[in-house]
């Protein structure tokens, strides 16, 4: 998301700086240049400790050296009127922009993935509960009073920043997106990865993505048991994650011999892999809705593929599918629902057709690149309309 919306800017005839890490989400020994170009990007990449995200303790150490060396750099890059951008990993990187945008003169603006550390708590992680969660999620809401907007990816999330007292005219409600140019609708007949990871003939019920702590796996895992017997059906996991060992754990012991894993794709690979599934897992810890919004429903749309949404039947996705008619949600806990779908849809391939369309033309409507980059233009003229044209 930040690539894209850099090289858009870049592209408009801003000037676009990046501060990130030298490391490599899934390879933290990746050796990346301290600084390049890229598509008219000028990236700065700071040195931190190398513990990788394994760890709790090790990320955090990590955390604290890219605070310490981002916030150095951006106080060297920013400039007075600029426009500073924050996001949200690593959790509170917002007081850094925050301090540097006021020292230097400039124009901050949060963009929101998540709100931490509310996650952290509602995940029972002991540093977003008690007095430590209740004084970190203080100290941060000092940073989206400062903002002059903070972006937020839907209603429910706007709902929860909105409830810590941030005035609603500097929240922004902009979803994620995907490239609706680069992920197409692909037939399972033009499907390479259809053949090569044996789905032919096949309904695969996928899951792509990240298999973090957030997500809920238990109603899929129970489903899948149901749908042993049913040779037509296949489950396909394609990412890795925190839960990726469990779940394959899960399937070794319950023995089940109708999932299929992969690893992550290649971004030009996406039209390929999500178009493999006829029917796309999205997973969401209800207690979690407000805070965090899967953004892999935007692809999923995007290669028109319905959706069954697993989690609060009320929350941001459950409600985007059922307003365009794109599949179906499930409470947690209701494998005989999800199975009973499961099989109804291997059953009616036009009903699959169906919902796909709408799904692609909801993408195309409501949630596309080019919407999203309107709304951002939108925002940061708001926010700095006489910036000298420089964001970070």
């Amino acid at each position: 998301m930040l690539s894209d919306l850099a090289f858009f800017l870049a592209e408009s005839g801003r000037e676009v700086c990046v501060v990130a890490s030298r490391q490599r989400y899934d390879f933290p020994d990746a050796w990346l240049a301290s600084r390049e170009m890229v598509r008219g990007v000028e990236v700065h990449r700071v040195r931190t400790t190398r513990f990788g995200r394994a760890n709790l303790v090790g990320r955090a150490l990590d955390y604290l050296t890219f605070y310490l060396s981002a916030a150095w750099v951006a106080f060297r890059l920013v400039r007075h009127g600029d426009v500073v951008v924050a996001k949200t990993d690593p959790p509170l990187i917002s007081l850094v922009a925050m301090i540097v945008s006021k020292l230097r003169g400039a124009h901050l603006v949060n963009w929101l993935q998540d709100v931490f550390p509310e996650v952290a708590g509602a995940l029972g992680m002991r540093l977003g509960r008690g007095r430590i969660g209740a004084l970190i999620a203080a100290v941060r809401d000092c940073s989206l009073r400062a903002a002059r907007c903070n972006v937020v990816l839907g209603e429910r999330m706007a709902e929860s920043v909105e409830r810590r007292g941030i005035p609603r005219e500097r929240i922004a409600v902009i979803p994620n997106w995907a490239d609706d140019r680069v992920i197409v609708p692909v037939a399972a007949s033009a499907n390479p990865l259809v053949t090569d990871w044996g789905l032919a003939g096949k309904f695969v019920a996928g899951y792509s993505g990240n298999l973090g702590r957030a997500h809920e796996f238990g109603t899929i895992l129970d489903a899948a048991g149901l749908l042993q017997d049913d040779s037509r059906v296949i489950f396909l996991v394609i990412g890795s994650g925190a839960r990726l060992g469990q779940v394959k754990d899960e399937v070794a012991q319950r023995g089940l011999g109708n999932f299929v894993f992969q690893p992550y794709q290649p971004r030009e690979q996406l039209a390929f892999s999500l178009g493999a599934a006829d029917l796309h897992l999205v997973t969401l810890q209800p207690a979690l809705e407000g805070l965090i919004v899967p953004s892999k429903f935007y692809g999923i749309a995007a290669a028109g593929r319905p959706v069954a949404f697993i989690g609060d039947k009320d929350g941001e996705i459950a409600r985007i599918v059922c307003k365009y008619d794109c599949g179906r949600s499930f409470s947690v806990g209701d494998s005989a629902g999800l199975a009973a779908y499961v099989r109804a849809l291997a059953q009616d391939r036009g009903e699959v057709a169906r919902l796909g369309g709408n799904a692609r033309a909801a993408l195309e409507s409501n949630f596309s690149q080019a919407k999203a980059f309107d709304a951002w233009e939108k925002v940061l003229n708001i926010a700095a309309p006489n910036a000298q044209n420089a964001y970070v």
